[in-house]
């Protein structure tokens, strides 16, 4: 029998915890969902408001995984959904705005990945993000070298950068901006990765091009780009382990000499918001927010 558990007034079904989704690790589905329940006053600011694509692994990293950005069936009505323009006509997605939904979402064992707008504006970017996902041999040490120049070159226009881990193999710069089209957003961002190519161009490419990416980092700008999401700060991601999308100092950054030390996992992170609280915070004051040249 399905554990029902009440959350906020809200009765929450959560199965299968004892199941291991970690295998490298151990990492079970009850410790994924103690990672998010502890995690919620942290990441909750940075899903609301923005709808939520699930990127679902449901038996782990090795068994399916695959995308929802459609209500899921079964989704329970006190969840919040709204309705999302899409070239191909409107679509309903979920909003997680509480601890309850929170964890209704955790339990069917996703990534929370979301866009640069917010669902009372679709389209009107209040983010700036450059995904930084280096080509092997090069790793996150590399990423942090094109970080660095990106923090500098975005300062230059008066916008204040802050970075995270991608859980995966790269890095995720972000920047708050006031309200512009994400076309405009886009428009920007390829610039600026141009640019970069442009003074390191041993180190960075702009385009998508796999080929052209071998030992380098490609500073991936298209992920503005309105119909583009991106994997949500202290997400869980679908690794071989239980690896957060976690913010991270720019001394970590600049301090960086080797991967395994921006490797950071959901048992890692309760320590890490003991000693500095949520990095990304500043992100949340629209007062901060840059203005794009």
């Amino acid at each position: 029998m399905t554990p029902i558990t009440e959350v906020e007034g809200r009765r929450v079904a959560l199965s299968n915890l004892d199941k291991v989704l970690y295998p490298a690790t151990g990492f079970t589905k009850g410790e994924v969902l103690h990672y998010y329940a502890t995690t919620a006053e942290v990441l909750l600011p940075h899903l609301r408001d923005r709808p939520v694509s699930f990127l679902r692994y449901p038996d782990g990293p090795e068994g399916q995984v695959f995308f929802t950005k459609n209500v899921p069936p079964g989704t329970p009505d006190w969840v919040t959904t709204a309705e999302v323009p899409r070239s191909e006509g409107p679509a309903r997605m979920v909003l997680v705005q509480d601890l309850a939904s929170l964890m209704w979402a955790a339990n069917l064992v996703t990534e929370f990945h979301t866009p640069q707008w917010v669902i009372g504006a679709p389209g009107l970017a209040d983010r700036l993000v450059f995904d930084l996902d280096p080509g092997a041999p090069a790793t996150v040490v590399e990423c942090c070298e094109v970080a660095v120049w990106l923090r500098e070159r975005l300062a230059a226009d008066g916008i204040e950068a802050y970075v995270k881990t991608s859980g995966a193999k790269g890095l995720h710069l972000l920047a708050g901006v006031a309200p512009v089209s994400s076309e405009r957003a886009v428009e920007y961002a390829k610039a600026l990765a141009v640019e970069a190519e442009a003074a390191m161009p041993r180190l960075v490419v702009h385009r998508m091009t796999r080929s052209l990416r071998v030992g380098k980092v490609f500073v991936d700008w298209s992920q503005n780009a309105a119909r583009k999401t991106t994997a949500t700060p202290y997400t869980l991601r679908a690794r071989a382990a239980e690896c957060v999308s976690t913010p991270v100092t720019w001394e970590e950054v600049s301090m960086c000499g080797e991967p395994d030390q921006l490797t950071i996992t959901a048992r890692e992170l309760e320590v890490r918001l003991l000693e500095y609280g949520d990095l990304l915070e500043p992100l949340l004051d629209a007062g901060r927010a840059g203005a794009l040249p």
